[in-house]
């Protein structure tokens, strides 16, 4: 800013204000006015005239004369300056001509250029309550970043859980909320109140036959009390994941490894029903749990598969020789059928050249057309 002096005349001083200006004068130390646009002759006899400058561009009043103009001139204070003060449990919204111009956190204080307004306060009680009023969300929404306010969105199937310097206050539904962030420390957990899914992948196992294989299980389960899921446990997936941990450990070391290649897509009743019950102590509801899979090492893999080609190599065996009984049965029962009709047996061998005709050029019967006849004669007769 330039002091533009027009004059300066056996002690008297012309001093010009622009529009866009205001100034504070003081002669030998003491509070002469506020200057305002136009013209204005001091006195200014050896140096005891003091200005000071004030640009409306920044419309707070910023002086170290703050405190003592209120203070012994307030008539004038009062004229030209525009002072806002926050209560001990409120926030005020300032806004210069309807438009957001700055938030006073609580017991705050800021003095501005009345002419620089018009100015509004907006004051909101926040003893009781952090939330933000409805109305001034979207106003807001702005200064959220420079950490006057707390802005979260609940998403449809979640809920939100609201805590003031770390002590739960309420649950919050789907949809957008802010609070303010003065004073008091506000935050908002998400808890996913829909059905998930939880895999607990390459656990260990030594069975009671001291093998030691790894297993994969897989679980639902649903948040059903989100205040308990919260504040119980630190991360109540993480205690899910563990509890299936200890209760299938203990569970299937106490079974064979036959026993559990047997059954291995359904999980004990006792491991499930522990396991159901730890967790419904937190706030969550535990569905459906199973083993998904049991990984054997390279050894015992070959072992059983040695064992599985056995077996199968059995049973083929057994099926071969009751075929092959099967059948020795039943050349027996025909044996014995011709041996009781001769007439069967001579169209058996009939049939049977009969075939043999059909396969080859030349057929030669060595008892002759006449022979033949004779026999199927004395077979008649018989």
């Amino acid at each position: 800013m330039v002091i533009e002096i027009l004059d300066r005349v056996r002690g008297v001083s012309r001093v010009i204000v622009k529009e866009n200006q205001r100034a504070i004068a003081l002669y030998k130390g003491k509070f002469h006015g506020v200057l305002t646009p136009g013209e204005h002759v001091l006195r200014a006899d050896r140096g005891r005239l003091e200005i000071e400058w004030h640009d409306l561009a920044r419309p707070e009043f910023v002086s170290s004369y703050d405190k003592a103009l209120f203070r012994d001139h307030a008539e004038v204070a009062g004229r030209y300056l525009t002072e806002i003060r926050a209560g001990a449990d409120e926030v005020v919204v300032v806004s210069r001509d309807k438009r957001l111009h700055a938030v006073l956190k609580p017991e705050e204080r800021e003095v501005y250029w009345t002419e620089a307004g018009p100015w509004t306060a907006e004051r909101v009680e926040i003893a009781e309550d952090l939330a933000v009023p409805v109305a001034l969300q979207k106003r807001l929404s702005g200064v959220a970043r420079l950490g006057l306010v707390t802005a979260v969105d609940v998403a449809e199937g979640h809920v939100g859980l609201l805590f003031v310097d770390g002590k739960f206050v309420r649950e919050l539904e789907a949809g957008a909320a802010m609070f303010w962030a003065v004073a008091r420390k506000a935050s908002v957990k998400i808890i996913d109140l829909r059905r998930q899914s939880l895999d607990v992948t390459g656990q260990e196992v030594l069975t009671r036959d001291r093998v030691t294989l790894r297993v994969n299980l897989a679980a639902e389960y649903r948040v059903v009390d989100a205040v308990k899921a919260a504040t119980s446990v630190k991360d109540f997936a993480d205690a899910l994941y563990r509890a299936l941990q200890f209760a299938f450990r203990k569970s299937l070391g106490a079974k064979s490894l036959d026993e559990i290649l047997a059954d291995k897509v359904t999980a004990e009743v006792e491991a499930v029903e522990r396991v159901r019950a730890d967790m419904a102590a937190i706030g969550l509801s535990v569905g459906d749990i199973a083993v998904k899979d049991v990984v054997l090492p390279g050894e015992m893999r070959d072992i059983l598969n040695k064992v599985v080609a056995a077996e199968k190599e059995a049973e083929a065996n057994v099926i071969r020789r009751r075929e092959e009984t099967n059948a020795t049965r039943s050349l027996l029962n025909t044996a014995r059928v011709m041996a009781e009709n001769p007439v069967m047996l001579r169209l058996k061998e009939l049939e049977a050249l009969s075939e043999i005709a059909g396969k080859v050029e030349r057929l030669t019967v060595h008892n002759g057309t006449a022979g033949l006849m004779n026999d199927l004669v004395k077979l008649r007769d018989q």
